[in-house]
């Protein structure tokens, strides 16, 4: 059963194909969802265009508002983004989607100097914002239809206790959600994505993902 004491997302970047397709389907499953732009207007239009009752605001006024923020922002962007917002994200749950992409060379693995994207989040944002990392390598043009998508998600953190909140989201968006372990094994995931869009390349196909086999039991609490 879903978490119920989660209360607002906001997800920043909301009118990006990622952001758009976790915002949907968080209010579609009942979630009371912010999508964030840097403009209040594109905001307001593609809540209005994802429709289920989801509401737009410029990103700091979401990340403000949001008592979870999602962060579905392009390599580039991350930085500035977060600095942007981080005023308002003290104390709360902060969901990092970022994978280090640096185009023209998409299908080479670039990790920062930091060691991953989400590491590097969480030195911007400091100790007093819990990072956690995932939906890395879900197609968001899959993501964004009425479908089931053969993906899981795996999800990173040092705090156990966000890694099951941020897992009962991905489970609102129809995925499945697996613990990943500490924040700094989000460098395996993000690294995944630009091995799975190479093999999308060579074996033309439309938006491979990852599934892990096995029978798995739930981790006790």
């Amino acid at each position: 059963m879903s978490e119920t004491n989660i209360g607002k997302i906001g997800v920043i970047g909301g009118t990006g194909a990622l952001g758009s397709a976790i915002a949907r389907r968080l209010a579609k499953a009942g979630r009371t969802v912010i999508v964030g732009s840097r403009t209040l207007e594109s905001a307001a239009s593609a809540a209005e265009t994802l429709g289920f009752g989801i509401t737009g605001l410029a990103n700091e006024d979401a990340a403000a508002t949001a008592d979870i923020v999602i962060v579905t922002v392009p390599f580039a962007a991350q930085g500035d983004t977060l600095r942007q917002i981080a005023p308002h994200l003290t104390g709360k749950i902060v969901v990092d989607t970022t994978v280090p992409l640096v185009p023209p060379k998409v299908m080479r693995v670039q990790l920062p100097p930091e060691g991953s994207a989400a590491v590097r989040a969480q030195g911007i944002l400091g100790d007093g914002v819990t990072v956690v990392s995932a939906f890395h390598n879900v197609a968001a043009h899959k993501l964004i239809k009425d479908e089931d998508v053969a993906c899981d998600v795996l999800v990173f953190g040092d705090d156990k206790a966000a890694r099951t909140k941020v897992i009962s989201l991905v489970r609102d968006c129809a995925l499945r959600g697996l613990h990943g372990g500490a924040l700094v094994n989000s460098a395996a995931a993000e690294a995944m994505t630009s091995l799975l869009i190479f093999i999308n390349k060579t074996y033309a196909v439309d938006g491979a993902g990852l599934q892990i086999t096995g029978t798995l039991t739930e981790p006790a609490d």
